[in-house]
This record gives C-alpha cells, structure tokens and sequence, in this order.
C-alpha cells in the first residue's frame, strides 16, 4: 500500500509575517537575490502550491524570511 504525504505551502504566512502583504512585493528581494521571475511566476508562486520548486528558490525565500525549507513547506500525514 502506498504511503500518501501531503504539504502545506506557507509562504503567504511567513509573507504576512514580514509585513508583504502583495505578491509584486517578493519580486525585488528574488531579484537582489539573483532569481528573476516575472509578477505572474511571483504570483502563482505565492498564491499556488507548488509541485516542484529550485533549490534556488527555495534558498532565496529561506534567506528572504530568515527561516528555514520546513517553514515554508509543512508536511502533512493523515
């Protein structure tokens, strides 16, 4: 039998958290941060769950909100 593992995205939390509360606000500390997206990859980003994400990503949004992959992605088991 397959083991099934759910996620939780939270990056719209630790954005709250840091006081962003529009997606166009991530895309200048990506940018400084050398990962480029366009608002509407920003936006799908943060208001999506992702499937798959870059270690780069993942590594700018840990820098950007201090924290770490498990703050952003919470695993769920049923």
């Amino acid at each position: 039998m397959k083991r099934q593992v759910s996620y939780q995205w939270r990056l719209r939390e630790k954005m709250a958290a840091a006081g962003m509360f529009t997606t166009s606000e991530l895309a200048p500390p990506l940018a400084e941060r050398g990962v480029n997206l366009s608002l509407s990859q920003v936006h799908r980003l943060v208001t999506g769950t992702p499937e798959r994400l870059s270690l780069p990503v993942l590594a700018a949004l840990c820098d950007i909100f201090d924290c770490t992959p498990t703050d952003l992605i919470a695993t769920k088991r049923p």
